[in-house]
């Protein structure tokens, strides 16, 4: 597999879809920035397949930018999000609601915006942005996910317009359930919980189709871009709507 790029920083690397992503751009022969908060899964990961850790809080661009060292990434793969917990909006806590928003729309957008000029003049880059259905369907008690997912999704969009002519492609991926440990932190840390509530029943989407995406919209000649992927489980169909009854007065 030969690629016109050389250099990539994956966020949320130490685990799941982003480990998985790592794998394969790495057996591509790319030079991969892993970031990630935990220094032990990235030391474990480099060891697998050769990644160089970046251990950083996602919304820390300057320790990020540190971290890169001034390696010209020209593959960007925005993946970190994070859930806090799965309840209705009135129910969060205002914490709750500005850290779901900074993880999933602020701090990719920031990284784009430090990374862009670069890619831009070397007339050479890919960012890929990992939403998800919940950026465009309703899913109940997510609404600060899917609010901040959409505005990446919608922000990719207008972005891909003002990219048109500068060789740099933008894809967004919009996977299903996928069977990580994503919605761990909602649950409680309780795995088997977790497990039983969503992968039990259904066969869920594994981190290396998601990879597998990744890489076919990165191999494709310069002048196609795959604007937007929807990865969906075969089991799954996204979407719909819950009428509610009203005790009369």
């Amino acid at each position: 597999m030969s690629l016109p790029y050389e250099t990539a920083l994956v966020t949320g690397a130490s685990r799941g879809i982003g480990a998985a992503i790592c794998r394969a751009l790495a057996g591509a022969g790319v030079t991969v920035y892993a970031l990630a908060r935990t220094a032990p899964a990235l030391e474990a990961l480099a060891a697998d397949c050769g990644v160089v850790p970046v251990v950083a809080d996602v919304r820390d661009t300057a320790a990020i930018l540190a971290g890169l060292n001034g390696a010209p990434v020209d593959i960007l793969v925005n993946n970190a999000g994070g859930l806090a917990t799965v309840k209705p909006l009135h129910e969060q806590t205002p914490e709750e609601v500005a850290e779901t928003i900074a993880l999933n729309l602020t701090a990719p957008l920031t990284l784009i915006r430090a990374l862009l000029p670069g890619m831009i003049a070397r007339r050479r880059g890919h960012v890929f942005n990992i939403t998800s259905t919940a950026a465009h369907n309703v899913f109940p008690q997510t609404t600060a996910y899917g609010a901040a997912k959409a505005g990446l999704s919608q922000a990719g969009k207008v972005l891909r317009y003002d990219l048109a002519g500068s060789n740099v492609r933008l894809t967004e991926l919009i996977p299903g359930r996928v069977q990580t440990d994503f919605y761990l932190q909602a649950f409680a840390g309780d795995a088997a919980a977790l497990t039983a509530k969503m992968y039990a029943a259904q066969r869920a989407l594994q981190p290396a189709d998601i990879a597998d995406a990744l890489m076919a919209a990165l191999v494709l000649p310069a002048h196609v871009d795959l604007a937007q992927i929807d990865i969906s489980p075969t089991d799954q169909a996204p979407g719909g709507h819950v009428y509610g009854t009203v005790a009369p007065d």
